[in-house]
């Protein structure tokens, strides 16, 4: 697809026999932002994993600006510029919050001074600059979920992959997260693919939506589509409705 950042062609993963993923195909346009969402089990973190080169698909490719990724492994797939966030944050233990994040642009930038300078910048954008110095295991679920991106950001990525970043966190932080992802993309015009179950989040954030269930997709659209698709409302956001 011309002008596609992301493109994944009829991707597939089993494991032991058990087929987590089945012939999902979708493409994400270079600065976008799309949200990939379902119920628990659904594939979603299996589809991001084949993305950042943890699992190779047993089936189809996935592209970054036209070039084939799929196999890679997870270094050399950051090298191409995919950036991921992890659902469960495990920062670095032992290490200052802007060691953490250092430590990720170190990838980009080989000068301790100068990854260390552009680790303070992104923390800065982020609201943890004035915790820089804090041990990073000891910050609050809201602070650790913001040094993930910050992470994550160091790399200096095309695309970066948001795994349920606004899992845990309260409305009015889960707002500041809302805003800072439009901040990131209107300025840079970074590509995010994000997987989240907060849907007022991905209502407010996410231009398209690919919804999947059991590993196969089962629905793509504008938000305001997906919320109408009787499909989607039977398998996930109806279940969001009941809760």
């Amino acid at each position: 697809m011309s002008g596609a950042r992301l493109e994944i062609d009829s991707i597939g993963k089993s494991f032991r026999g058990l087929r987590a993923v089945h012939d999902v195909s979708f493409a994400v346009p270079a600065g976008a932002i799309h949200a990939l969402i379902g119920p628990n089990g659904a594939g979603k973190t299996t589809i991001f994993n084949m993305i950042a080169g943890v699992f190779a698909p047993d089936a189809g490719t996935v592209a970054l600006d036209g070039k084939r990724i799929s196999g890679l492994r997870p270094d050399r797939a950051c090298d191409a510029g995919v950036g991921r966030t992890f659902q469960i944050v495990r920062p670095f233990k032992g290490l200052s919050v802007v060691e953490n994040v250092t430590i990720g642009a170190l990838h980009r930038r080989p000068r301790v001074a100068e990854a260390r300078a552009s680790a303070e910048a992104i923390l800065s954008r982020l609201g943890l600059h004035d915790r820089r110095h804090q041990m990073a295991e000891n910050l609050t679920l809201p602070d650790r979920k913001r040094l993930e991106v910050a992470r994550a950001l160091a790399t200096e990525p095309k695309l970066l992959l948001l795994d349920e970043v606004m899992a845990g966190l309260r409305p009015t932080e889960i707002d500041v997260m809302v805003a800072f992802l439009r901040e990131l993309n209107g300025q840079s015009g970074i590509t995010i693919l994000l997987i989240e179950h907060v849907m007022r989040a991905v209502m407010a954030l996410a231009a398209q939506v690919v919804v999947v269930s059991y590993g196969e997709k089962i629905a793509e659209g504008t938000p305001q589509e997906i919320a109408r698709h009787q499909g989607v409302l039977d398998v996930y956001l109806g279940e969001e409705d009941a809760s």
